[in-house]
């Protein structure tokens, strides 16, 4: 019954890799700017919360006059959202202009960077390799709501759907992991530093379910402990 199944979502949808689960030790590649290519996860537990940590590594020679898109969660709009906009990184809460950071640019080198935010205070935060910026307080109050679709590598303008190219991914995304609270900041620093293997509880990147469609290509990681030294190469 299952290869009957797989044939089916195949030609249905043009997956490359339909209804598969776990991405332990493996990257995902997108080669080129395009409108057709992303990756949909699907959640062990609901997207409804009110904080959060979203956590993962990723390389990328983005031009800086471009936008370009992290990690995508639409449900009636960006309802969570990471992006790297002509140079800052902006992360959107649903119908809101965003909260933004300047730090140190993506590379070729593999960046680890996790977002926190908790809605009782608004306080947000980027760490990046270990090193955390500075707190700012941005929609104070506000809840996540489920029942939207999380996509990597494309920008939603409609649940799953309506991309744009000149604001695809392009380069590689690896261990992306969520939890439904704030990561205490000595636990933080380890996982943003890649000395501790994390495990989120509503992504864990080693056993969730995803779906690839379009020119994306799903590889072991060419250095699994790629993390553990990056915070003593990078430029601060």
């Amino acid at each position: 019954m299952k290869w009957p199944l797989f044939a089916f979502c195949l030609l249905l949808s043009g997956c490359n890799v339909c209804c598969e689960k776990g991405l332990k030790k493996m990257s995902l590649i997108f080669p080129e700017e395009t409108d057709n290519s992303y990756v949909m996860l699907r959640p062990a537990k609901p997207m409804s919360f009110t904080a959060f940590t979203l956590c993962m590594c990723v390389a990328s020679e983005l031009h800086l006059l471009r936008e370009t898109v992290l990690f995508s969660y639409y449900n009636s709009g960006d309802a969570l959202n990471l992006w790297v906009e002509y140079g800052k990184f902006n992360f959107y809460l649903l119908h809101s202009n965003p909260v933004s950071f300047r730090l140190p640019q993506l590379n070729s080198f593999w960046t680890n960077l996790c977002v926190t935010w908790e809605s009782s205070s608004g306080l947000t935060a980027i760490w990046v390799d270990g090193k955390s910026s500075g707190r700012k307080v941005y929609r104070q109050g506000h809840e996540v709501q489920d029942g939207g679709i999380v996509i990597l590598g494309q920008d939603q303008d409609n649940p799953g759907n309506e991309f744009d190219k000149k604001q695809s991914f392009i380069g590689e995304i690896t261990s992306v992991h969520l939890w439904d609270y704030v990561l205490p900041s000595d636990e933080l620093c380890l996982v943003s530093q890649g000395h501790t293997e994390p495990k989120g509880n509503v992504i864990d990147w080693n056993t969730v379910g995803y779906e690839a469609r379009g020119n994306v290509l799903i590889k072991p990681v060419n250095n699994y402990k790629f993390c553990t030294s990056v915070s003593s190469s990078k430029m601060w």
